[in-house]
């Protein structure tokens, strides 16, 4: 018998990697839709997985959706899928397109689009933070001076992704520099509106869940190490996290509730929460797709579920196994630069083994690097497990520590003008 097809909107990265080996393993042919100068950026060893590809302009939509539901019925596609933050919402068309299992592409534009996603979240009684659509100064003045937006505030564009162009505002003084790197995002063509938001104070959590035929599984909540000051960069992931029952409740509670309101049907999501000191949950977005960051690699070695496996099951409209096999704990850090120049060494960095199943080196010497901005500027990062949750993190925090890396600054260059990355970091 012949196993349909699976197509992967945008292949690169290793969360699609892990995708393609699973597809593959189970003997079906794996397909990607991807850009010409996407294409030449993958390794061998993705190649070699793919049985054919389509190459289209993701930037014109209305035509990537024609060209690629031909080619997934030319080629008996029978399961589409990707991590592409910015490819969801034609994700959610070519299902609907081609009648497979998607999400809803009516509500597409909520769940990657963070103005419609906070009108959506906001009209369903989802807890989440007030929100402005800025289009002008004049719009940016009324929006810091409206008494429910306040100081410290959020600037960041509507469409971008991995936090990039994503400022925390102390006052007023730098918030048009923050409306200036926003906007910057869309150097490369977009349309230049930014967002203003209420500052959420709390702890910051993910919530990692699967739906299926409409009903969600929660498979794990983490915890968040992020950058403090204006820049609100992760530089760590650690799950699975116990909360406190009721708060759980409300967190999950909430976190189902933007689901539903984001339209997610079938697949992942990876939605981003504040708790606050009294145990209230705001959702501050969400994103319909499996979350980047080695957050995979975390479930799969913390709880043993195999999120590729299921990924797919959930795709092909099969019964997906989602729960626990095991317990322990599982850890990942980023390693960024100190400051913005000419990487000239970098060395410390662990290799697999033992209780370090992942490992991935970004930065190549003498590349530019940057201070931590956004998701994109990590250097690298290294995934340890176990089962003690704070053995874990002493061993994780021990081995970033052994990290040396020396950086030569730019003197006379200019900073670099951010445009709209082509796919979320990963």
């Amino acid at each position: 018998m012949t196993l349909p097809g699976v197509l992967l909107l945008d292949a690169a990265g290793p969360e699609a990697g892990f995708l393609a080996t699973a597809a593959a393993a189970r003997g079906h042919q794996v397909h990607a839709a991807t850009t010409a100068a996407a294409y030449t950026g993958y390794g061998p060893e993705l190649r070699g997985l793919l049985a054919g590809r389509v190459v289209t302009d993701f930037d014109r939509p209305g035509r990537a959706l024609d060209e690629i539901a031909a080619y997934a019925r030319r080629h008996g596609v029978g399961a589409v899928l990707t991590v592409n933050e910015y490819l969801t919402g034609l994700t959610a068309h070519l299902c609907a397109e081609l009648g497979l299992p998607g999400n809803d592409p009516a509500s597409a534009r909520a769940a990657r689009d963070k103005a419609a996603m906070a009108e959506t979240f906001t009209m369903a009684g989802v807890r989440t933070p007030y929100t402005v659509l800025v289009r002008d100064q004049a719009g940016l003045r009324a929006a810091l001076a409206d008494p429910r937006v306040g100081f410290p505030c959020v600037v960041k564009p509507p469409s971008a992704a991995g936090s990039a162009g994503v400022t925390v505002v102390a006052g007023p003084a730098g918030a048009a520099e923050a409306a200036r790197a926003a906007v910057g995002m869309y150097a490369s063509g977009g349309d230049p509106h930014i967002l203003v938001q209420a500052y959420a104070a709390g702890t910051e959590y993910s919530i990692e869940s699967l739906t299926q035929d409409g009903t969600t599984t929660h498979l794990a909540v983490t915890r968040k190490q992020v950058t403090a000051g204006p820049k609100r960069v992760e530089t760590g992931h650690s799950l699975p996290v116990r909360l406190p029952p009721a708060v759980e409740a409300a967190v999950y509670r909430e976190t189902e509730a933007a689901v539903r309101a984001a339209g997610i049907r079938h697949g992942a999501s990876h939605t981003e929460v504040i708790v606050g000191e009294d145990g209230r949950c705001t959702v501050i977005e969400l994103g319909a797709r499996l979350a980047a960051g080695q957050i995979g690699v975390l479930i799969q070695h913390a709880l043993g579920i195999d999120v590729w496996a299921a990924l797919l099951d959930i795709a092909l409209g099969r019964p997906a196994a989602l729960a626990p096999t095991t317990r322990r704990y599982a850890t990942v850090r980023f390693v960024t630069s100190p400051r913005a120049g000419r990487l000239t060494s970098l060395s410390g960095f662990p290799a697999t083994g033992p209780g370090v199943p992942f490992v991935r080196l970004r930065a190549a010497i003498g590349s530019t690097v940057h201070e931590p901005g956004a998701n994109s500027h990590r250097l690298g990062s290294f995934v340890v497990t176990g089962l003690d949750a704070a053995e874990v993190e002493e061993r994780a925090d021990a081995q970033l520590r052994r990290i040396r890396i020396e950086v030569e600054p730019h003197h006379d260059e200019p900073g670099p003008v951010p445009g709209r990355p082509a796919r979320t970091d990963r």
